[in-house]
């Protein structure tokens, strides 16, 4: 709660009880309760480089191709990696260099079923590509 310095009076030179005051807030406010807020965000979604775009498709199809395999540890685990990276592209536009790293030690890992799926190979090519080898 903002205060202003301005007060109320109940007569007595106290200030009121119960009494709320909220100025400069730069976003959204609800008192009460039983509110709900609703903030709308508008503008355009961070512009990605086309190899940013590959990699995110290729991660969309390896993630749907994961969907029909026996699921193991090493698959869970590049599930989530996949996830995070899509994720991260989506948000900022790119994945960085750490989130690479790690997708690809995931695609190593998970290296039986990745190497035989062509959307595995898809997402190994284009993390090379984007970490420079």
């Amino acid at each position: 709660m903002a205060e202003t310095g301005h007060t109320t009076d109940n007569g007595a030179g106290d200030r009121a009880r119960g009494g709320i005051n909220v100025t400069n807030t730069g976003g959204n406010v609800t008192i009460g309760d039983h509110n709900t807020v609703t903030s709308t965000v508008t503008g355009t979604a961070p512009a990605r480089d086309p190899r940013q775009e590959e990699l995110l498709l290729a991660v969309r199809r390896l993630r749907a191709d994961l969907g029909g395999v026996v699921p193991t540890e090493q698959t869970a685990a590049l599930d989530a990696e996949l996830s995070d990276a899509e994720d991260e592209i989506e948000g900022t536009g790119r994945a960085d260099t750490g989130r690479l790293t790690r997708l690809r030690r995931a695609l190593t890992d998970a290296g039986a079923v990745t190497g035989i799926l062509a959307s595995g190979v898809a997402v190994g090519q284009a993390v090379g590509t984007l970490l420079g080898g």
